[in-house]
């Protein structure tokens, strides 16, 4: 039997194959943790439950929301999810992954207002008191840009790992990431503007920031050395501070292990790609912090090379060498060796989804042992907006709520489609997902 077969009815089964692995994972049944608040450049997120930025690709051609768009949030804030971690939102036309990704601009300013209006007057219905922060994810996607459907990638420095567009692809100049940390400050303040609690400089999954972090053959004042290489990201969360102050979060949901060899992948070993090497990613962490940086989100792989890293699955186009409850173990570790190396911070822990119906004890375990202050759900979050209640509650988590690890939301976007959970929310989504594979076929991861 292949892992693929696996589905664990009971708690201990979890326990025990994580015993038969060798790896180790927390898990507590004190459901109380993730009520406690956490404060964030005074600011306070009222339960310590989150949910990623999950993009929906179902924005209007400007970058709007769209329909989909805000039903998703309002149910999440209806949910009860104390900090909604607003999807990639380009800061630039030619940086968006699709025609549908969000792109916030001067011209579109009043719709995202109204998304934050809806979040908003939908949190009264979970609470007449509830308020959840929200931050926005801001991007540019670099190698992986498609604004207009077709491949149009804009790379930090080559990397054989990724073939997408390699023969055509545009190798960002210093003057011109010059000009980009100034686009990303604008923004930032177009965000606020718009009722945003604070804004996410986007440093994972390979997309552009990402890149830099592991520009070791880039050439420049961007790359070669770590200096070089985190000047991006310090240049704009310096700039966003000093332009909009204390209270005003900016943070970076932020790889600290690509999986990829070196001299091509950030916190790697170098000599092992399959192990992380920490250093690096904790001494910029570090560094955020100092520079006013109080929370951060953290990630791991990439979409694009490794998705059992990124997203350990149940199903997918290949079978991984690892079993995924390894990539589970591996994240909320990781995490915690960030949360612990620095402290000051509130670290927001991923990689839960998989768990299932049992992924609130596993999460209450990180909290319990402070390898994490908040936990994010991000394929849950699609598959059942409203887990934070239930969690908060005290309801157990529903195998029939639970996301199945099965990649079909993925596949919708990969596909060019507004996406979501096919399984949880057949009525919308399956005859989208019927529609595009009739379209094109992508693979199961």
């Amino acid at each position: 039997m292949s892992f693929q077969e696996f589905y664990y009815t009971t708690l201990q089964q979890i326990v025990d194959e994580a015993e038969v692995l060798g790896i180790r994972i927390n898990y507590s049944e004190n459901m109380e943790l993730f009520k406690k608040p956490v404060k964030v450049n005074g600011i306070t997120i009222q339960n310590s439950l989150a949910a990623h930025p999950m993009e929906g690709c179902d924005g209007t051609l400007d970058g709007s929301p769209g329909e989909f768009t805000y039903k998703r949030y309002a149910n999440l804030a209806r949910g009860g999810t104390g900090l909604i971690w607003v999807e990639a939102t380009a800061v630039v036309p030619e940086g968006r992954a699709n025609p549908r990704q969000l792109w916030i601009h001067e011209n579109n300013l009043s719709d995202f207002r109204k998304l934050n209006e809806i979040i908003r007057k939908s949190s009264h219905d979970f609470s007449p008191d509830f308020k959840p922060v929200c931050i926005l994810q801001l991007t540019h996607s670099g190698r992986f840009s498609k604004p207009d459907g077709k491949p149009a990638p804009i790379i930090a420095c080559p990397n054989p790992y990724f073939g997408v567009g390699a023969e055509s692809s545009h190798v960002i100049s210093d003057d011109e990431l010059e000009k980009l940390e100034e686009i990303f400050e604008e923004v930032a303040c177009l965000a606020w503007r718009a009722g945003f609690h604070g804004v996410d400089i986007k440093s994972c999954h390979s997309y552009l920031l990402s890149e830099l972090l592991s520009g070791f053959t880039r050439k420049g004042k961007y790359g070669e050395t770590f200096e070089g290489r985190t000047r991006f990201l310090m240049n704009v969360v310096k700039r966003i501070r000093s332009r909009l102050g204390s209270k005003f979060i900016v943070t970076t949901r932020i790889n600290i292990y690509d999986g990829i060899p070196y001299p091509y992948g950030w916190g790697t070993d170098r000599e092992d790609y399959l192990k992380p090497d920490l250093e690096e990613p904790e001494r910029l962490i570090r560094k955020l912090y100092l520079n006013g940086v109080e929370l951060v989100n953290i990630s791991m792989g990439t979409p694009y090379y490794n998705p059992h890293v990124n997203r350990p699955f149940n199903k997918g186009g290949y079978i991984p060498d690892e079993h995924p409850l390894v990539g589970v173990a591996r994240f909320i570790n990781g995490t915690g060796e960030i949360q612990r190396a620095v402290p000051e911070i509130a670290v927001v822990g991923t990689g839960y989804s998989w768990l299932r119906q049992f992924a609130p004890y596993f999460a209450a375990g990180t909290l319990e042992n402070g390898l994490a202050r908040l936990i994010g759900f991000g394929r849950q979050a699609f598959a059942n907006p409203f887990f934070a209640g239930d969690i908060l509650k005290g309801l157990p988590m529903a195998k029939e709520k639970s996301c199945l690890a099965c990649g079909k939301c993925s596949d919708i976007m990969r596909a060019g489609g507004p996406t979501g959970c096919v399984v949880r929310d057949a009525k919308t989504y399956s005859p989208v997902f019927k529609k595009y594979f009739a379209i094109k076929n992508v693979s199961n991861c």
